[in-house]
């Protein structure tokens, strides 16, 4: 019997890395570049099983990098084989397949390919999620990830003076438990409220630790990718602000770094938003929202002081291009829909974001 069971076994392990890994986009073959990157594509909650028209709008705007936010497959699932089968569905998407080959592809995890709706430190079967997830976006015997707990992770890209950092991190792995609001307090605003008991953590305390040696490295523009919303804090899902010390470490840190340039890319609202929020750090802090990259939200309006425009809830993706020949450079953040209609589009001057 157990002959029978670890041949199939080993043939779908040996199927899956070899669909996942196939492509010259594969992040595992990625060096941290020389090149100045001009142009970076990103999105979240995509399910793999649905019509993924969206990836041709994102080709045509010919992104040098593209970042996965989270839910990038909906496994919801603590079975190893259902998680694979979920990642071998989204490695055989054709559009998928073209975006790997045309530029390299990063990724974090929420909480639907982590396993679990809502799902933090205690998820059972974390280590079989994490050793999955890492197969699949090619995380080599090398890679930093390979060592410690949670899928975090940084790159640089361009040269001294037009220096772009993505640092992805992980909300999942360590994140303490959540709070819910009483039941009759619940409802389309969300279900959770804030947990302020200062033991309660995010990150956890070596991705903190490592987060503050990222932002002292030289950069004149910096992504924080997140999976939930670092800016808008209204609304009662998930988001940085149901954990409001660590929301307000995270701000502490960027300003005592002095680190400049940074902007934060969100997901898992299933609506695209741009949030912007000042008096943290010494200049504003913008959050690029793109949720959907096939998933539609309800088009009622979410509470979002922060907000900068509207909201916008059908399939899409973001888009950060920066203007390095420009003077001064100048970053677009902008969404377009899955026909590549442009919905919203900002313009930030990047001496906008240096501490002052």
């Amino acid at each position: 019997m157990v002959r029978r069971f670890r041949l199939p076994a080993l043939a779908l392990c040996l199927a899956f890395s070899a669909a996942a890994l196939a492509g010259p986009g594969n992040p595992a073959t990625q060096a941290d570049s020389a090149q100045p990157v001009v142009s970076v594509a990103f999105g979240s909650c995509l399910k793999q099983n649905r019509p993924q028209p969206v990836w041709d709008a994102v080709l045509e705007r010919d992104p040098k990098l593209f970042l996965a936010l989270g839910d990038n497959v909906y496994a919801d699932t603590t079975k190893e084989k259902r998680m694979r089968a979920a990642y071998r569905a989204l490695a055989e998407s054709p559009g998928f397949r073209r975006l790997r080959e045309h530029c390299p592809v990063l990724a974090t995890w929420d909480d639907h390919d982590y396993g679990i709706n809502d799902a933090g430190a205690s998820h059972p079967r974390k280590k079989m999620a994490e050793r999955v997830f890492l197969e699949f976006w090619g995380a080599g015997p090398g890679d930093p990830r390979r060592d410690r707990a949670g899928v975090y992770q940084a790159k640089r890209f361009g040269p001294a003076g037009r220096r772009v950092q993505v640092i992805l991190l992980d909300t999942r792995y360590h994140r303490s438990s959540l709070r819910k609001l009483p039941e009759k307090q619940r409802g389309r605003r969300g279900r959770y409220a804030p947990r302020r008991d200062p033991e309660a953590t995010l990150l956890g305390a070596a991705q903190w630790e490592w987060l503050e040696r990222q932002l002292r490295k030289p950069a004149r523009v910096r992504l924080i990718g997140s999976s939930i919303q670092v800016v808008a804090n209204d609304h009662h899902w998930e988001k940085w602000g149901n954990f409001p010390h660590e929301r307000e470490r995270l701000f502490e840190l960027i300003e005592r770094t002095e680190a400049a340039g940074v902007i934060f890319l969100s997901g898992d609202r299933h609506h695209a938003e741009l949030s912007r929020i000042e008096g943290e750090v010494g200049y504003p802090l913008y959050d690029l929202t793109a949720s959907g990259l096939n998933q539609s939200g309800s088009p009622g309006e979410e509470p979002n002081r922060h907000r900068v425009g509207d909201l916008f809830a059908e399939p899409h993706f973001g888009m950060v291009r920066i203007e390095w020949d420009r003077e001064p450079t100048r970053i677009r953040l902008r969404i377009r829909d899955a026909g590549g209609g442009l919905r919203i589009d900002r313009a930030v001057e990047l001496p906008a974001l240096a501490p002052r």
